[in-house]
């Protein structure tokens, strides 16, 4: 027999030769640990080149989307100014937020809607007030041709106007949003925590980064100011065609503003329903163009010019049912010394401003049929008084039902 028989495998005298890479022997055990260090090294050096790469690129993201917001700071000054004459909030947690949609003809593509670049006037502007504990939404539109109090205000050369009783749109014009910002003040008594100002480049951006807003049209349209030409029933409107609706007058409907005001209420509250929508928010591909078109449209006040402040107002409508974002006209008649300009309808105005103003429900009459509907807000109690209705529309109605 063999004196090799019976030694372990690898040993001397077993006849086999050790197998690479067990490590068998000292030299062999350090290559094997060098190699699954090196692994776990270049391993983990590649995740954190990942990880970096993917905060970059969102921070990259963020930075882009918080750069195109521009601040108003040159109206936070002038309201700053005339801090003691603004009304105070009533309702700690309520929130008031001025929405002005400019006529700006300023950039290439705004030059084709006017013939006047120096001119800047508020094509629409709603008052949007956000209940407190964000039970609803009530959107306010206020009518351009509106006879108001315009207060003094600072020109953008620096000089100050006269107060003047004038058309509410010419606040805009004559002082931009801090002008616009103080005539509602004056008008309402309502405070205004915040104001945003959009323009048509971006308002036509904004309807193409969620691929269209789908509206009903009773009749077809065929309006050559607007180079606008539809079908009847549901229509997808892209960003040109949502602008050229929302603002024609003469050859739509009755060719009034009121009739032009319905159309841009609806058409928000079906904008603000598509936004809404699980597709858009919760889908990083659908949502970023979709941030990008609205940061790159905004002017605002500066404790909003951020996503932060911008999220959380959105944040604050994605929680509110779509019934419970309300959108109405404030009541207004024929200006007595002109019938082409409005004023305010007394006492319903009034009443809408008081409840506005102290947080208390506003009803909306649908139907815009104006016969107001007695409904009670909360358990009724003895001596309580009916809610006034107004007429209106809801996010949630189909405008072709």
């Amino acid at each position: 027999m063999s004196d090799t028989a019976g030694a372990p495998s690898g040993q001397p005298g077993s006849g086999r030769a050790p197998r690479p890479g067990t490590g068998s022997s000292p030299s062999g055990r350090g290559r094997a640990r060098r190699r699954r260090r090196r692994w776990a090294h270049g391993t983990g050096l590649t995740v954190a080149v990942v990880l970096v790469a993917a905060a970059g690129a969102a921070w990259a993201v963020y930075m882009r989307l918080e750069g195109n917001i521009t601040p108003d700071e040159a109206a936070a000054a002038e309201l700053a100014r005339f801090e003691k004459d603004r009304p105070t909030a009533l309702v700690e947690d309520a929130r008031n937020i001025l929405l002005i949609g400019s006529d700006s003809r300023a950039g290439a593509e705004n030059r084709r809607y006017g013939r006047d670049p120096g001119t800047e006037r508020s094509d629409t502007v709603i008052l949007l007030h956000l209940s407190a504990g964000r039970r609803g939404a009530t959107a306010v539109s206020m009518p351009r041709d509106l006879m108001v109090d315009v207060p003094d205000c600072r020109r953008p050369d620096g000089s100050r106007s006269a107060p003047m009783f004038t058309t509410f749109n010419s606040a805009f014009e004559v002082g931009g949003s801090a002008c616009t910002v103080r005539t509602v003040e004056k008008l309402t008594n309502i405070r205004v925590d915040h104001h945003v100002v959009v323009d048509f480049d971006g308002f036509k951006d904004m309807v193409d980064a969620v691929d269209g807003v789908e509206v009903c049209l009773r009749e077809p349209i065929d309006d050559k100011d607007a180079e606008l030409k539809l079908p009847a029933g549901r229509v997808t409107l892209s960003g040109e065609q949502a602008l050229g609706y929302v603002r024609a007058r003469k050859t739509l409907g009755d060719g009034s503003d009121t009739g032009r005001m319905e159309r841009q209420q609806r058409f928000l509250g079906a904008l603000v329903s598509k936004v809404r929508g699980n597709d858009v928010l919760l889908n990083p591909v659908k949502l970023y163009p979709v941030l990008d078109a609205a940061t790159s449209s905004l002017t605002t006040d500066p404790e909003l010019a951020s996503l932060r402040g911008l999220y959380e107002l959105v944040r604050v409508l994605r929680e509110i049912p779509t019934q419970d974002v309300q959108f109405l006209t404030v009541p207004r008649e024929s200006y007595t010394e002109d019938v082409n300009r409005d004023q305010l309808a007394l006492p319903a105005a009034e009443e809408l401003f008081e409840r506005l103003r102290t947080d208390a429900p506003v009803a909306i009459d649908t139907q815009r049929d104006g016969k107001a509907t007695e409904r009670e807000s909360g358990k009724p109690s003895a001596g309580s008084s009916p809610v006034p209705t107004f007429p209106g529309n809801t996010a949630a109605e189909d405008s072709c039902t």
